[in-house]
């Protein structure tokens, strides 16, 4: 039967073998010789700044926005050396004369750059500098946008996952209620934020390096050679997760090779890109047996809900809990992502006679929502996933994304492959359990142990006031929203013609109530930003980039 838009279906056979197949659900399988997963920003910029400062050839930073007022350490910054992002990079450039640094990001964020105080003119500077050299990323689809968030050092080292390096990102994994630490660079203070990434070495690290650089060829027309091979380097305060591990690299690429599109945006090609982040998350659902933890900052993406409604559905299907922020900011998101959570949430629960899923909130002592910027998937603690992309059309898609999975091999440990693969998976995800139900690690295993059950393990451990996760119900929905996330109008997950996304807007709000109205005029608003995208993108492509060549 022919699924009408918006429902939730997909296969509902568990899939045996491995997960992890390069060309399908990953772009390579590349060996680390030391993976880490980094929870919280606060561990994350004291690390990267640490492996800047040991940078010995060329340091890539890839992002979907950066900010170079945020201060790295606002515990214990080091002596002599800056603290604030883009004093730092402009001293470690100077005092390190062999040292380049290449800054790329998605060009629509500059648009905040006018309100970041001098933020403007360091990058003004870097556009004329010789060894850090800052660009803007216009080569993907109108629309769309470039999502990764990538960090690598001398090909030695790199960081990949959900975190960048601007502001409100910066918190730890106590998520005080008010941090005097957690404050944006005007002073203001901002919320709890809790997001994850990760490090690698050897092989992967060198893998993540050669994406780095096609994504500066495009962007930029310019073709940079690699590093020369360096001592490897590991930050000294960064206990490995795993050694000797196989590592999967999964993209999302609208303008992979096999994609073409006209002046307006159109495919000329037939084919879709790049996307094996939607192959992963697919195949790893399918591949479940006892449960799935994911962590995002939606639960949009009809998809992957189809998926897990399948799964649900059996009789002997997995547990599901979902990790998901209590609010999105702002309207716009808010229309967009929550109403598609709340409506694929209600058909999700249909599918649920059981009563194994779960989608919860963390909050802190205070009772203050915790904004979750994750993204992570564990399954039968036999796989891990963590990257950039979110549980929303546009991540399977539109925009680039890169994560990262490791997985056990050979066959469910502990009976078989590599069981600390799988008790180190286990860690990572009680990590990161214990932290949104404010008890310690030993706690969330122990009561694991006792009932056999995630969602029990859960149910059993959520408190109704302080630190804890609360269970997140669906909103009510119009039936304008309905219909709204049914197209997918605010969320394609591939690239479309501009002309036809405003026909489609008009239609859809031509006779409807004022909130209707205000989301219509965003759609507008955004396709006029699409259009403009599209000629930054056919500009660059002619060879003019920011620094005036």
């Amino acid at each position: 039967m022919a699924a009408t838009p918006g429902t939730v279906r997909a296969e509902s056979v568990s899939q045996p073998g491995p997960v992890l197949v390069p060309g399908r659900t990953c772009w390579r399988l590349e060996k680390a010789d030391r993976m880490a997963v980094i929870i919280d920003a606060a561990a994350y910029f004291a690390r990267i700044k640490a492996a800047i400062l040991h940078a010995r050839h060329t340091v890539m930073l890839i992002g979907w926005d950066f900010d170079t007022r945020i201060k790295l350490e606002p515990d214990d910054p080091m002596p002599d050396v800056p603290n604030e992002l883009g004093d730092f990079l402009s001293w470690i450039v100077r005092v390190r004369p062999d040292l380049t640094i290449n800054v790329l990001k998605w060009d629509l964020s500059v648009l905040k750059m006018p309100f970041r105080g001098r933020t403007p003119l360091v990058l003004l500077d870097w556009m004329s500098s010789r060894r850090l050299r800052f660009r803007l990323d216009s080569a993907h689809p109108p629309g769309a946008c470039h999502h990764q968030k990538i960090a690598i050092i001398d090909d030695a080292l790199a960081f990949c996952g959900g975190i960048d390096m601007t502001t409100d990102r910066w918190d730890t994994p106590d998520h005080r209620d008010d941090d005097p630490r957690r404050v944006r660079p005007s002073g203001e203070p901002y919320g709890p934020f809790h997001d994850v990434t990760t490090a690698v070495d050897g092989d992967a690290a060198r893998a993540l390096g050669e994406l780095a650089r096609e994504r500066w060829r495009r962007a930029t027309g310019e073709q940079l050679v690699p590093p020369p091979p360096v001592e490897p380097y590991w930050p000294e305060d960064l206990e490995p997760d795993f050694r000797d591990i196989p590592v999967a690299i999964a993209r999302t690429d609208p303008l992979s090779d096999d994609w073409a599109a006209d002046d307006e945006g159109r495919d000329k090609t037939g084919k879709r890109g790049v996307r094996e982040i939607e192959a992963l998350y697919l195949a790893a659902i399918a591949a479940a047996r006892r449960f799935i933890y994911l962590e995002s900052q939606y639960f949009a993406s009809q998809r992957i809900v189809g998926a897990i409604a399948a799964r649900l559905s059996e009789p002997d299907g997995p547990e599901v809990v979902v990790v998901n922020p209590e609010r999105t900011p702002g309207w716009v998101e808010e229309e967009a992502m929550g109403s598609a959570r709340s409506l694929l949430v209600q058909r999700l629960r249909e599918h649920d006679p059981q009563g194994r899923f779960r989608i919860l909130a963390p909050v802190t002592a205070g009772g203050q929502g915790i904004y979750v910027h994750a993204k992570v998937l564990v399954v039968d603690d036999r796989l891990l996933r963590v990257g950039s992309s979110n549980i929303n059309n546009r991540s399977q898609g539109l925009d680039s994304e890169c994560d990262l999975a490791i997985e056990c091999p050979d066959g469910e440990c502990p009976d078989g492959g590599r069981p600390e693969v799988c008790r180190a998976i286990r860690s990572v995800r009680t990590r990161l359990m214990a932290e949104h139900l404010g008890v310690a690690v030993e706690e969330v295993e122990r009561t694991e142990e006792a009932t056999g059950s995630l969602t029990a393990t859960v149910d059993r451990l959520m408190r109704p006031a302080g630190r804890s996760l609360r269970p997140l119900e669906p909103e009510p929905l119009s039936e304008t929203e309905r219909r709204l996330v049914d197209e997918r109008l605010l969320d394609p997950d591939r690239p479309e013609p501009m002309a036809e996304t405003i026909l489609r807007g008009a239609t859809l709000f031509g006779d409807v109530n004022r909130t209707a109205w205000r989301i219509g005029a965003g759609v507008m608003a955004g396709a006029a930003v699409g259009v403009g995208l599209a000629v930054l993108a056919r500009r660059n492509r002619l060879g003019k980039n920011f620094r005036g060549e």
